[in-house]
C-alpha cells in the first residue's frame, strides 16, 4: 500500500461567520497526482494554504509524511515546494538572479540548484532577460522552479494554468507529467480548467462552497462518465435477465432495485426498450447518459445546490 503523503481531518477555516473550507477530509497517497476540482472562490486556495502554513486552521488536523506535531509539520515542509497564486518576483532581475535570492532567503545550499530548478522549468536559455519582460507563461515557470528548488517530494500548486495560451497549458502539463514519472514527485492542483486536469489527475476532489462533494479516482471517474443507456424499470433483476438472455448482452450495471446502465446498444434504444416491453417489464424512462469533467462537476453541483 502506497504511503500517505498528505492526510486532512475535519480542516476547517472560518472569517468570522464566513466558512472558506468545512471540515475537509483529505488523504493523498505517493505518486498521485490529486486534482482539487472547483469554481473560483470554493476554498481550494484556503485549503492549500493551510497545508503549505500560510493560513492558520480554525479547527481540523494536517499530518504529512507521518508527522502531525507543529514542529514536526515545520520540519517535513521542507519536503514540500508551493506556488500558491502569483509568486513575487523583482522586475529588473533574470530568472536566474531572482532564484538566487530565493535561494539564499531560504537557505537552500549549492548554486546547482538554482541551474537544477532552471533546467526542469525549462528556463535555462532566458540569459540576461529581465523578468518584467516573461510572458505570462515563463512568469508561470518559473514560479515553478522556485517552488522546485529544494528538490520536493511532494508539490502543491494553485491554479498554475490560469491565464496561459493553449501552447503554454501543454507545456506545464507536460513538465508536472514528468516530474511525477521520472522523479516521483507526488502533486497536488488545484484548477477551475477542468479538461486540462482530465489530463494530469490520477485522483480528484470536488469542492465548491468550502465542502468536499466528492472524491473519486480518476478511473472510477471514468467508468462514472461512460456513455451509456440508463434505463429506468419496475424490477433491475428481472431486466437484466431480459438483456442478457435476449440482446446477449452483460455489460451493464445495476445500480439499485430499478435502474440499470447499459453499456452496449447505445444507438439501439428502441430495441433495448422493445426487448423489455416485450417480456414485461415495466420501462419508465430510457435516458442516454455520458459526460466530460465539466459535465460532471456541474451535474454533482447542481444536484447539491437543488437538493
Amino acid at each position: 500500500m502506497a504511503e500517505a503523503i498528505l492526510t486532512t481531518r475535519g480542516l476547517t477555516k472560518r472569517y468570522g461567520s464566513a466558512v472558506a473550507a468545512d471540515h475537509i477530509d483529505l488523504t493523498l497517497e505517493e505518486g498521485q497526482i490529486y486534482g482539487l476540482v472547483g469554481r473560483n472562490g470554493a476554498g481550494k486556495t484556503t485549503i492549500i494554504r493551510m497545508i503549505t502554513a500560510q493560513t492558520v486552521p480554525t479547527e481540523g488536523s494536517i499530518t504529512l509524511f507521518g508527522a502531525h506535531t507543529p514542529h514536526e509539520l515545520e520540519r517535513m515542509r521542507a519536503r514540500t515546494g508551493a506556488m500558491v497564486e502569483t509568486p513575487s518576483f523583482y522586475p529588473y532581475l533574470t530568472a536566474r538572479e531572482n532564484l538566487e535570492y530565493y535561494r539564499i532567503q531560504r537557505g537552500i545550499p549549492g548554486r546547482h540548484a538554482v541551474d537544477e530548478a532552471l533546467e526542469v522549468a525549462g528556463l535555462t536559455d532566458t540569459g540576461k532577460k529581465r523578468f518584467k519582460h516573461f510572458s505570462l507563461g515563463m512568469k508561470q515557470r518559473l514560479g515553478l522552479a522556485l517552488a522546485l528548488m529544494n528538490r520536493p517530494d511532494f508539490l502543491l500548486l494553485d491554479e498554475p494554468i490560469n491565464g496561459l495560451d493553449p501552447e503554454g497549458i501543454v507545456e506545464f502539463r507536460n513538465l508536472l507529467l514528468r516530474l511525477n514519472q521520472e522523479q516521483h514527485t507526488t502533486i497536488l492542483i488545484s484548477s477551475h480548467i477542468l479538461s486540462e486536469l482530465a489530463n494530469l489527475a490520477t485522483c480528484y476532489g470536488f469542492i465548491d462552497h468550502g465542502v468536499m462533494l466528492e472524491q473519486i479516482t480518476a478511473q472510477g471517474l471514468e467508468e462514472k462518465c461512460r456513455a451509456c443507456l440508463e434505463l429506468h424499470v419496475d424490477d433491475a433483476a428481472r431486466a437484466s435477465l431480459v438483456l442478457e438472455r435476449n440482446l446477449n448482452s452483460t455489460d451493464y450495471e445495476v445500480l439499485n432495485s430499478t435502474t440499470i446502465r447499459l453499456y452496449r446498444h447505445l444507438d439501439e434504444p428502441e430495441r433495448v426498450t422493445r426487448a423489455l416491453v416485450e417480456e414485461g417489464v415495466g420501462l419508465c424512462a430510457v435516458e442516454s447518459r455520458g459526460a466530460n469533467l465539466e459535465d460532471y462537476f456541474l451535474r454533482l453541483i447542481g444536484g447539491v445546490h437543488h437538493a
